[in-house]
Protein backbone atom coordinates (compact mmCIF):
# COMPACT_ATOMS: atom_id res chain seq x y z
CA UNK A 1 0.00 0.00 0.00
CA UNK A 2 1.56 3.63 -0.86
CA UNK A 3 2.34 5.97 1.93
CA UNK A 4 -0.14 8.98 1.47
CA UNK A 5 1.49 12.30 0.67
CA UNK A 6 2.43 14.63 3.35
CA UNK A 7 1.67 18.35 1.49
CA UNK A 8 4.86 20.63 2.28
CA UNK A 9 4.32 22.54 4.84
CA UNK A 10 4.06 26.17 3.86
CA UNK A 11 6.72 29.21 5.04
CA UNK A 12 4.12 30.88 7.51
CA UNK A 13 3.92 27.02 8.79
CA UNK A 14 7.18 26.24 9.26
CA UNK A 15 8.17 30.18 10.98
CA UNK A 16 4.99 29.55 13.27
CA UNK A 17 6.76 25.88 14.04
CA UNK A 18 9.93 27.60 14.31
CA UNK A 19 8.86 30.05 16.83
CA UNK A 20 6.78 27.95 19.23
CA UNK A 21 9.85 25.05 19.50
CA UNK A 22 12.51 28.35 20.02
CA UNK A 23 14.02 28.63 23.11
CA UNK A 24 15.85 32.27 23.96
CA UNK A 25 15.29 34.71 26.32
CA UNK A 26 14.57 37.64 23.72
CA UNK A 27 11.82 35.63 22.23
CA UNK A 28 9.15 38.03 23.08
CA UNK A 29 11.55 40.94 21.71
CA UNK A 30 12.23 38.61 18.33
CA UNK A 31 8.66 38.28 17.98
CA UNK A 32 7.90 42.24 18.09
CA UNK A 33 10.53 42.47 15.30
CA UNK A 34 9.11 39.78 13.08
CA UNK A 35 6.06 42.14 13.62
CA UNK A 36 7.30 45.86 12.54
CA UNK A 37 9.51 43.85 9.92
CA UNK A 38 6.62 42.59 8.10
CA UNK A 39 4.43 45.66 8.75
CA UNK A 40 7.03 47.89 7.22
CA UNK A 41 6.46 47.18 3.76
CA UNK A 42 3.86 44.73 1.81
CA UNK A 43 6.28 42.81 -0.58
CA UNK A 44 7.71 41.79 2.00
CA UNK A 45 7.44 37.78 2.50
CA UNK A 46 8.93 35.47 6.12
CA UNK A 47 10.42 32.18 5.72
CA UNK A 48 13.09 29.90 7.56
CA UNK A 49 16.56 30.33 6.13
CA UNK A 50 19.96 29.68 7.99
CA UNK A 51 18.03 28.02 11.29
CA UNK A 52 16.33 31.42 12.09
CA UNK A 53 13.09 33.49 10.20
CA UNK A 54 14.39 35.34 7.48
CA UNK A 55 12.53 38.19 5.28
CA UNK A 56 12.85 38.76 0.96
CA UNK A 57 10.52 40.43 -1.38
CA UNK A 58 12.20 38.48 -4.58
CA UNK A 59 15.45 38.33 -3.45
CA UNK A 60 16.92 37.85 0.39
CA UNK A 61 17.37 40.53 2.51
CA UNK A 62 17.43 40.62 6.11
CA UNK A 63 17.80 37.10 8.38
CA UNK A 64 18.06 36.87 12.22
CA UNK A 65 21.06 35.66 13.73
CA UNK A 66 19.84 33.92 16.76
CA UNK A 67 23.29 32.18 18.40
CA UNK A 68 23.76 35.30 20.64
CA UNK A 69 21.58 35.14 23.74
CA UNK A 70 22.16 38.73 25.64
CA UNK A 71 21.02 40.52 21.84
CA UNK A 72 18.93 40.04 19.21
CA UNK A 73 21.20 40.30 16.10
CA UNK A 74 19.41 40.83 12.65
CA UNK A 75 21.78 40.89 9.44
CA UNK A 76 21.14 42.70 6.66
CA UNK A 77 22.83 40.69 3.77
CA UNK A 78 21.64 42.53 0.42
CA UNK A 79 24.52 44.39 -1.27
CA UNK A 80 22.33 47.35 -1.26
CA UNK A 81 22.22 48.05 2.54
CA UNK A 82 25.68 49.54 2.06
CA UNK A 83 23.80 52.70 0.65
CA UNK A 84 21.77 52.85 3.22
CA UNK A 85 22.71 55.31 6.08
CA UNK A 86 21.74 54.78 9.86
CA UNK A 87 23.26 55.16 12.88
CA UNK A 88 21.30 51.25 13.50
CA UNK A 89 23.42 49.71 10.96
CA UNK A 90 26.39 48.49 11.91
CA UNK A 91 29.87 46.97 10.51
CA UNK A 92 32.11 48.24 7.56
CA UNK A 93 31.43 44.82 5.14
CA UNK A 94 31.05 45.53 1.69
CA UNK A 95 28.04 43.38 1.45
CA UNK A 96 26.18 43.04 4.50
CA UNK A 97 25.28 45.03 7.91
CA UNK A 98 24.25 44.38 11.42
CA UNK A 99 21.76 45.59 13.98
CA UNK A 100 21.23 44.25 17.42
CA UNK A 101 18.67 44.85 20.20
CA UNK A 102 19.17 44.35 23.64
CA UNK A 103 15.63 44.61 25.05
CA UNK A 104 12.03 45.94 24.26
CA UNK A 105 12.91 49.23 24.98
CA UNK A 106 15.22 49.39 22.16
CA UNK A 107 12.88 47.72 20.07
CA UNK A 108 10.70 50.07 20.59
CA UNK A 109 12.72 52.93 20.33
CA UNK A 110 13.96 52.44 16.95
CA UNK A 111 10.67 50.31 15.24
CA UNK A 112 10.26 53.99 12.88
CA UNK A 113 13.85 53.58 11.63
CA UNK A 114 13.99 50.29 10.94
CA UNK A 115 11.11 50.16 8.86
CA UNK A 116 12.68 53.13 7.27
CA UNK A 117 15.34 51.33 6.41
CA UNK A 118 13.50 48.33 5.37
CA UNK A 119 11.39 50.08 2.65
CA UNK A 120 14.55 52.12 1.08
CA UNK A 121 16.16 48.42 1.42
CA UNK A 122 13.31 46.68 -0.70
CA UNK A 123 12.89 49.64 -2.88
CA UNK A 124 16.93 49.46 -3.88
CA UNK A 125 16.58 45.98 -4.01
CA UNK A 126 14.18 45.94 -6.91
CA UNK A 127 15.36 48.45 -8.75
Amino acid sequence: MPKPITPQKTDDEKVSEYMQLLEHPLKAEINALRAIIMAAHPALRERIKWNAPSYYAGVDLVTFNLRMTSKVHLVFHHAAIVNISSALLEGDYKDRRMMYFENMTEVETHRAELQRILVELVTAAAA
